[in-house]
């Protein structure tokens, strides 16, 4: 969207009570979200009272009734219209300003070229892929970003190669990733499409953002297992180990296929990251399915999780289902899963210490990320944007420490 707007002629502001602009790219998963939303409007307005305030994203697409009533709000733009922001903002505004359309009459992947305008990353994510065409039973994402499609493999392919120009890894990502090439007529799969990546552009590190369960193939597994440009990262949603449970959010696998999944990226891949998304406190989860999912977790070697405590969403099945849970059991049960991460990935932390590990540093001052997900805290100062191996020599509060003498800056060929 910045890139949009700077080719307009806009340039962007120092900070956000300067700016004449202010542009809120929003989420609708939570009720929560949309509370975050409605807060951060008013800020902004009573901040910079003068600034004409833009919406876009999902809350916009799902209710933008709701959000052009607010104070200092001129455009509400949904996902449908996002990619025209650029032309919106230069047009005559006034109060009110909807343009939100049908989500799921788009058919084609819409996207603008991707830049950083502002030279501030060192991970970009590209996304190759957008819409959903599974209903969970308690999620609002189809509803707001349509029917699954991709992006042409030809576009991606150049899109990573500049992207490889400037930035030494770069994320792919999407609503549901492992869905991209599934269009009717189409012979690709993302395994296909990864490895033409790899064949026909420079990229140095590739990583993959989450993948659904049943798209994460012996196929795809294999591929990241032995590519020594794929960073070592599986991410697959879990959202509940009771089978039970996952039959009534319409899931479309049973905990023996997502176990099956996850044991096997850890057999190929030792010292991979695997994460997955959890909830708490679905309608109908009683005590005894909470346990079992938990014993699930328990048993499967995970490195981090996502936690989410269930949050009714309108139009979804799962909001007039009976059994609610309470609010404080679910924020028990989500206490109780977020202990549970955090020892784990302590866990996998102390594995670590000893080992060489690469890794991308980060703009954030001294710290990289090791292609298996773990902050490190440099010893010395490196440069951005640079792929460098390290020895990790202990662990630090939610990372770990580089060794003090760790192995020099290791450059790519292309870079110099």
């Amino acid at each position: 969207m910045e890139s949009l707007l700077t080719a307009k002629g806009l340039a962007r502001a120092g900070e956000r009570a300067a700016a004449d602009l202010v542009i809120l790219n929003t989420c609708t998963v939570t009720a929560a979200a949309d509370e975050d939303v409605r807060h951060t409007v008013n800020r902004v307005h009573r901040e910079n009272p003068a600034a004409r305030i833009l919406v876009t994203g999902c809350y916009a697409q799902r209710a933008p009734e709701e959000l052009a009533a607010l104070p200092g709000v001129e455009w509400v733009v949904g996902n449908s219209h996002k990619t025209q922001i650029g032309d919106l903002v230069t047009s005559a505004p006034y109060h009110g300003n909807i343009h939100v359309g049908d989500i799921f009459a788009q058919h084609d992947f819409l996207s603008a070229p991707v830049e950083d305008a502002a030279g501030d990353r060192t991970r970009p994510n590209l996304k190759i892929q957008d819409g959903c065409n599974n209903r969970c039973s308690f999620c609002i994402i189809p509803f707001v970003r349509g029917r699954s499609r991709s992006a042409p493999a030809a576009q991606v392919v150049e899109q990573v190669r500049a992207l490889a120009e400037r930035y030494r890894e770069v994320v792919l990502s999407g609503i549901n990733l492992g869905r991209w090439g599934r269009e009717p007529g189409s012979g690709m799969r993302l395994a296909d499409l990864i490895r033409l990546l790899l064949a026909e552009t420079p990229v140095e590190r590739l990583r993959l953002s989450s993948i659904e369960p049943m798209d994460w193939s012996d196929d795809l597994l294999d591929l990241v297992a032995t590519s020594s440009r794929i960073a070592k990262h599986v991410h697959a949603p879990l959202q509940s180990g009771s089978d039970r449970i996952l039959r009534l959010m319409h899931r479309k696998y049973r905990p023996r296929h997502y176990a099956d999944r996850v044991q096997k990226a850890r057999a190929w891949m030792p010292d991979a990251a695997i994460g997955a998304d959890v909830m708490v406190g679905f309608p109908g989860e009683t005590d005894a399915d909470f346990e079992e999912s938990r014993r699930y977790i328990e048993a499967l070697p995970f490195t981090y999780l996502h936690v989410f405590t269930y949050s009714e969403r309108p139009g979804t099945a799962a909001a007039d289902a009976s059994g609610a849970v309470p609010m404080p059991v679910r924020k028990e049960r989500n206490r109780i899963l977020r202990d549970l991460a955090a020892a784990k990935n302590r866990e996998f932390r102390e594995r670590m210490v000893g080992k060489t590990l690469s890794a991308v540093t980060l703009n954030e001052p001294m710290t990289a990320l090791t292609e298996n997900y773990l902050k490190v805290a440099l010893a010395s100062r490196r440069e951005p944007n640079a792929i460098i191996d390290l020895v990790i020599g202990s662990l630090a509060e939610a990372g770990l420490r580089e060794a003090t003498g760790s192995s020099p800056l290791r450059l790519h060929p292309q870079f110099g």
